[in-house]
């Protein structure tokens, strides 16, 4: 039996999903960066090694704001961006899905459908309000685990009004009314509510949601959020069983389709090299003409595997040097 792995490495956490022939779910992995994606990924790869050995892979597909890296990494198959990927993820589980809320660690998005089909999405633009880090933060600052952030908000009797336009407003808000002596349990509920206002303003923009709604990222796992969104909807929010990696899920299920298709071997390297090479990222500006492009490098156990950056397209070529032009000015790139 072959496999199919699907990474969707995001701002925030890595995760990994295994999947069968047959699209069942075998194995997850849900990893915070804590800094650094290269870490994350080589870390989660020594977890599936350990756990699973050395399956046999059919393909694997990337996603997610960190899907070129993961892709180069791994030896990806195909590369897509993380709305193809959780809509395909949806409707595998909900086939009639009519809208999907996907809350990660530092972006927000929503997808329609239409008889299956996904017909439109929006995405946060510059406010980070209601995602997972502003979460923690807020959590933090309460001096609340983030686990039990929900289930304070679930046991407020009067939530307090909160300004949620902006995440510093309401920030600032919340600062405020704590310090006019408010419990905390009405802040968080207030703040809850403020949140999902944020997001139906300016990532719904006020469009019309229609059920079956499905909640999705790891923000679906704070249950004063999702009671937030049914009290403003007034509809039913589905948290589907494996929230958390459904952006990994749908990238093994697209790695898979594309390997039924093309029927070609996959380039994935091995659970366990990935698990233990050794890789560099750097970075040079060339400064042949006024673009002054800034060309990005990968290295894995001391070779170039990638390159990329070039607008004009001239470093595309693995073979041509950087180091020995004197106009390209080299810096690290931390990992």
């Amino acid at each position: 039996m072959h496999y199919y792995l699907g990474i969707d490495v995001g701002s925030v956490t890595t995760k990994l999903a295994l999947i069968d022939e047959n699209s069942n779910l075998v194995y997850k992995s849900y990893l915070r960066n804590e800094g650094g994606p290269i870490d994350a990924i080589q870390r989660s790869f020594q977890e599936l090694y350990a756990k699973t050995g050395e399956p046999r892979i059919g393909g694997v597909g990337t996603t997610g704001s960190g899907r070129r890296l993961a892709g180069i990494m791994v030896g990806a198959d195909m590369i897509k961006n993380e709305i193809t990927a959780h809509a395909m993820a949806a409707r595998h589980f909900e086939p009639e899905v009519r809208t999907v809320i996907d809350i990660g660690g530092q972006d927000s998005k929503i997808i329609f459908f239409q008889d299956g089909v996904p017909v439109g999405f929006n995405m946060n633009t510059v406010c980070a309000a209601g995602t997972g880090s502003f979460l923690d933060h807020q959590a933090v600052r309460l001096g609340i685990p983030i686990e039990q952030f929900g289930d304070y908000a679930l046991r407020s009797k009067s939530p307090i009004k909160i300004a949620g336009r902006c995440g510093v407003f309401a920030e600032s808000d919340l600062i405020h009314k704590q310090q006019m002596g408010y419990k905390k349990e009405d802040l968080i509920a207030g703040l809850c509510l403020a949140l999902v206002g944020n997001y139906l303003a300016n990532v719904a923009r006020n469009r019309k949601i229609e059920p079956l709604v499905l909640f999705q990222g790891g923000v679906a796992a704070n249950v004063g959020i999702r009671a937030a969104f049914q009290k403003r909807l007034n509809l039913d929010i589905v948290v589907p069983e494996h929230f958390q990696v459904m952006g990994a899920f749908g990238a093994a299920l697209l790695a898979k389709r594309n390997a039924e298709r093309r029927r070609t071997p996959t380039n994935f390297r091995g659970a366990a090299y990935v698990a233990e090479f050794t890789c560099q990222p750097r970075t040079f500006s060339c400064a042949d003409c006024p673009n002054n492009c800034e060309v990005n490098e990968f290295y894995i156990a001391g070779e170039l595997v990638s390159r990329w950056g070039s607008r004009c397209g001239k470093w595309y070529n693995l073979s041509v040097s950087s180091s020995n032009r004197h106009e390209a000015r080299e810096t690290p790139l931390q990992a």
